[in-house]
C-alpha cells in the first residue's frame, strides 16, 4: 500500500497559524516525505471556508496548487507530487496541459494530475462565472481530461478538439511531459455519471475524506459496470482513497491523540463529536485495528491511500501522529 500525505495549504490548516506560511508548508513535505510518505497532495480553490464541517464561515486563503508544485517539485525530492483536485473551470485545458508537462519535466516526473468537476460556489463566482448545473460541470470535466490525455503524451500533440467548452487547433505542449505514456491522470469524485467518465477517459479515480468499505464497494461495482460498458478492465483503473487518520498504541492513547486533535481543530468542527463517532468512515483507531482495516481497503484495489490527520481537508495534526501512521500503514 502506497501513503499519500494531504499537506498543509490554507489558513485553517494548523492551528495557530493564519496566514499560513510556505515555510510551514515545506516543512510538513519535507517530515512527511523523511518518514516514507511516497506522495504529497494539495487541493484547488481560489478562497476556502469550513463551514460545511462545523467551523467559520469566513473563508481563509490558500496557496496555489500548480505554483506550489512547482516548488515542492525543487524543495522535496524523490516523491509524488499531485493536485487533490484540480477545479476544471479556473484554467483552460490547453494552458493546463502546458503547465502540467513543464512541473513534469521540473519534478523528473513525478506529478500526478487529479481533476474535479468543482462543488464550491465562490470557486465560480470569484472568476464571474455562474456555477453549472451538475450535467455541464460533468461535461466540462470529461472535455478537459480528454484534451489533457491529448496532449501530455511523449509528442506534445498535436491536438485539435473541437468541444463545447475545450478547444485546441493543432495545439501543442513543448518540451513535452516526462512521464509515458503520460503523467497519470484520475478524477474525483463518487457519481455514477463521474464514474463513467473514470472508465471512459482517466487513468484512475479518486474519493475521499469518508467512507466504509460498504460504501466504497458500492461504488465499485458502479465503476466495474462502466468499465464493462466501455470494454475496459476495471483492474487498470489506479485507485487512490483519501481518509482522515488517527491512529493510537493503545485506546488510552487514541483517545488522549483525539482529545489533542479536538483541541486543535477550528472552532466548532468537533467540539460536539465523540471519538466513537469520528471513528465512522475513517482511518482511525489502534494500531492493530487500523492495520485490519488497510487490509480491507488493499482488498478492495486501492493502491494509495491519502492521509489527512486533521479534522478538516488539507489540515494537519502534530508530526507524531502522522508517524504512527505511516509505521502502522507500512506494516500491515
Amino acid at each position: 500500500m502506497r501513503i499519500g500525505f494531504a499537506l498543509p495549504q490554507h489558513d485553517f490548516s494548523i492551528a495557530g497559524e493564519s496566514p499560513i506560511t510556505y515555510a510551514t508548508l515545506l516543512a510538513s513535505a519535507r517530515h512527511a516525505a523523511g518518514i516514507g510518505v511516497d506522495s504529497l497532495w494539495l487541493a484547488d480553490h481560489l478562497v476556502w471556508d469550513v463551514a460545511k464541517y462545523g467551523g467559520p464561515t469566513e473563508p481563509g486563503g490558500m496557496f496555489e496548487p500548480v505554483v506550489t508544485l512547482g516548488a515542492l517539485a525543487r524543495d522535496v525530492p524523490d516523491v509524488r507530487l499531485g493536485t487533490l483536485v484540480l477545479l476544471e473551470a479556473l484554467r483552460p485545458a490547453t494552458l493546463l496541459a502546458k503547465s502540467v508537462a513543464t512541473l513534469d519535466r521540473i519534478s523528473g516526473g513525478r506529478i500526478d494530475i487529479g481533476l474535479g468537476a468543482g462543488w464550491y460556489e465562490p470557486d465560480y463566482t470569484g472568476i464571474g462565472m455562474t456555477m453549472p448545473r451538475p450535467g455541464e460541470r460533468l461535461a466540462r470535466l470529461a472535455e478537459c481530461v480528454q484534451v489533457l490525455r491529448g496532449l501530455l503524451g511523449p509528442t506534445g500533440g498535436p491536438l485539435t478538439f473541437d468541444g463545447r467548452f475545450h478547444r485546441a487547433d493543432g495545439a501543442r505542449v513543448l518540451p513535452s511531459a516526462v512521464q509515458t505514456p503520460n503523467p497519470p491522470i484520475f478524477v474525483g469524485g463518487k457519481g455514477d455519471r463521474l464514474l463513467a467518465l473514470v472508465a471512459a477517459h482517466a487513468d484512475g479515480w479518486n474519493t475521499c475524506w469518508q467512507w466504509t468499505p460498504e460504501a466504497y464497494r458500492e461504488r465499485l461495482d458502479v465503476l466495474e459496470r462502466a468499465c464493462a460498458a466501455v470494454d475496459r478492465d476495471p483492474a487498470s483503473v489506479w485507485r487512490s482513497l483519501g481518509l482522515y487518520a488517527l491512529v493510537g498504541e493503545d485506546r488510552a492513547d487514541l483517545e488522549r491523540r483525539y482529545e489533542r486533535l479536538r483541541s486543535l481543530s477550528p472552532p466548532g468542527v468537533l467540539d460536539a463529536v465523540s471519538l466513537e463517532e469520528w471513528r465512522t468512515g475513517r482511518l482511525v483507531g489502534t494500531v492493530a485495528e487500523v492495520q485490519d482495516q488497510v487490509g480491507a481497503w488493499r482488498d478492495l484495489g486501492v493502491e494509495t491511500l491519502i492521509l489527512n490527520t486533521g479534522a478538516v481537508p488539507f489540515a494537519t495534526g502534530p508530526d507524531d501522529d502522522l508517524e504512527l501512521a505511516v509505521r502502522t500503514i507500512g506494516s500491515a
